[in-house]
């Protein structure tokens, strides 16, 4: 399985490396292919006022108010462009989205932003270390350059670390998460879960990619961000376990078992959330010594 997903990953940047600079929709197109991450898949709903509305591995999610929608994450373009039937399909109005939320301005989670706030009119909130990348449009980000380029997003509130929103009876708090991108942005909240309210996390990322942990000159305080990340990622409770990306959370297992009955819910899963977290750890700190011993 790997090799085809690295063999996939190779093909993918051998096509990019060919396409034009200027061909946003072609790059996105030939990754999402090879990575096989933006498949349809139905929409449906976690728990009461929590709804999963992406594709098969690049999550989106709709959390409902009395007063609105609030949805995090839009995805590639193409993503985008089927949210607004993943709502109706579960019986809501893409029309009564008032707030978008990203977890990081890469094309993956980021592209779609322009197209749902044109169609909605919802407000953009956003870090202050991502939102001149989303404004942009994905031009300088530090790893990938000016590569995974996107059609730039107006940001209309700048967050501040811990800040919580409101949207009527809703309310969601941004945690930075840095070192993924400069600004990313974890989101906490309270959720009811088979009777009993449930705090859940939507974690931004902690992949190191194949990122430059040392010397960096183009992100100098990268690991210390990291270190930084991991201590807030412990203290922060983790229930209801979900992620910028399906997999991280085993999203297609969990929903054949909410489909077919399960009690408890599948997505109550603390020592999952734990796992992912940890397991990243290890992996950030082995290969920032690996960095260090090479210098």
């Amino acid at each position: 399985m790997r090799g085809r997903i690295l063999g996939g990953v190779l093909i993918a940047v051998f096509l990019l490396l060919l396409a034009p600079a200027s061909s946003a929709r072609m790059r996105e197109t030939l990754w999402s292919l090879a990575l096989q991450d933006n498949r349809p898949v139905a929409p449906f709903q976690i728990a009461p006022g929590l709804y999963y509305v992406g594709s098969s591995d690049i999550a989106v999610y709709a959390l409902t108010s009395d007063q609105g929608i609030i949805l995090i994450d839009a995805g590639y373009e193409s993503t985008a462009a089927r949210i607004p039937g993943n709502l109706r399909a579960l019986g809501l109005d893409p029309a009564s989205v008032r707030i978008i939320l990203n977890t990081h301005p890469h094309f993956d989670h980021a592209a779609g932003l322009a197209q749902i706030k044109a169609l909605t009119g919802a407000q953009l909130y956003a870090s202050p270390g991502d939102a001149p990348e989303l404004e942009n449009g994905g031009l300088g980000n530090f790893f990938l350059g000016d590569w995974m380029s996107f059609t730039p997003v107006h940001v209309d509130h700048l967050l501040h670390d811990g800040e919580t929103l409101r949207l009527g009876d809703r309310e969601i708090t941004a945690h930075f998460t840095p070192g993924h991108t400069k600004g990313c942005t974890s989101w906490s909240f309270p959720i009811a879960v088979d009777g009993q309210i449930r705090q859940a996390l939507v974690i931004c990322s902690l992949s190191t990619l194949r990122y430059r942990l040392v010397r960096n000159a183009a992100y100098p305080n990268i690991a210390a961000d990291y270190q930084h990340t991991y201590a807030i990622l412990h203290r922060l409770p983790c229930e209801v376990f979900l992620g910028a990306h399906a997999k991280w959370f085993d999203m297609g297992r969990k929903r054949r078992a909410l489909a077919a009955g399960a009690a408890p819910n599948p997505f109550v899963d603390p020592q999952g959330c734990a796992a992912h977290i940890e397991s990243h750890e290890r992996a950030f700190l082995s290969e920032l010594e690996r960095q260090r011993r090479r210098r």
